[in-house]
């Protein structure tokens, strides 16, 4: 059995043009305002992608980059300006923050109206009590990914390798949400491969390279890889200054997954791209309530 690729990058183009059709609907034009501190180079070419990605769907971008040495009251200070200004609809804080700043702290800040991360208290708490609200963007990906194969999740057993805030707990009750029979594995799981191969659906999200082997799928299982992990490349050779070249690799080992599953998600070029998708989606699903305006039905039921 050779596994269909879950395309990320074709399904998440497909997202983003529901999201430029729904923007042409508005009446008003959304905003979302991205928040980077410091330099770290790979925020820096994450943030561009989403400003990018989020005019061209017709939304206006707001970029606030603040120096790495930022004190943690003027990063909330502006993020409560932020919050307070009518013409912002969402608010995207690029983590991770300098480890002078608790990142905890500055989710509180944020109005959760304008949360298109889905992280603050009030919309996880939302969440768990199956009320609409903002969703976190990633779990919501997976979501989406496996329905692309599965259009009707009632009844799948989904196993959720991670147990984390940002993607393993809230893509448990998203697949809930969906009717489907969810387990959360971790470290702490007693058998874990085997508990792995009675999913359905396989989604690893434990941030370890290539941890899921062949051996853990039962054959003609959908697996969503959700990690990015950055790992020696040898066959590479090394740079130009001589430093060994590093390639990236999901939680998934993709090439024994292939051998087994139905379907497989790549990483990179699964999840990432719907993240970005998913946030642009949650900034106008923000705008509409925020300003009252009725939701384009492209967006809507999702």
């Amino acid at each position: 059995m050779i596994a269909r690729t879950i395309d990320g990058k074709v399904i998440a183009a497909s997202v983003r043009t529901d999201v430029a059709e729904a923007v042409k609907q508005l009446p008003g034009q959304p905003a979302l305002a991205v928040v980077l501190v410091g330099d770290d180079p790979a925020s820096h070419v994450y943030v561009a992608s989403k400003a990018k990605q989020t005019v061209e769907a017709g939304m206006r971008s707001v970029e606030v980059r603040l120096p790495a040495d930022t004190a943690e009251a003027a990063l909330i200070a502006k993020i409560e300006a932020l919050s307070r200004d009518p013409e912002i609809d969402g608010i995207l804080v690029q983590l991770p923050l300098p480890k002078h700043i608790g990142e905890a702290i500055v989710l509180a800040a944020l109005d959760p109206l304008k949360d298109v991360d889905g992280l603050t208290e009030a919309n996880a708490g939302k969440l768990v009590l199956g009320k609409p609200g903002l969703r976190p963007c990633t779990p919501v990906g997976c979501v989406i990914l496996a329905k692309s194969e599965r259009s009707d999740l009632s009844g799948a057993n989904v196993i959720v390798i991670g147990r984390s805030i940002l993607v393993g707990k809230p893509a448990a009750l998203l697949f809930l949400e969906q009717n489907a029979t969810v387990t959360v594995a971790h470290s702490k799981t007693r058998d874990l491969k085997m508990v792995c191969r009675g999913a359905d659906i396989l989604v690893a999200a434990v941030g370890r390279p290539e941890m899921v082997r062949g051996d853990w799928i039962r054959p003609g299982a959908i697996v969503i890889d959700v990690g990015t992990n950055r790992v020696p490349a040898p066959e590479k050779g090394p740079d130009d200054q001589g430093k060994p070249k590093t390639k990236l690799v999901g939680d998934v080992h993709f090439a024994e997954a292939c051998e087994v599953a139905a379907a497989v998600s790549p990483s990179p070029g699964g999840v990432g791209p719907m993240t970005i998708a998913c946030l642009l989606r949650n900034t106008v699903l923000a705008a509409c309530a925020r300003r009252g305006w009725a939701i384009p039905h492209l967006l809507e039921g999702g």
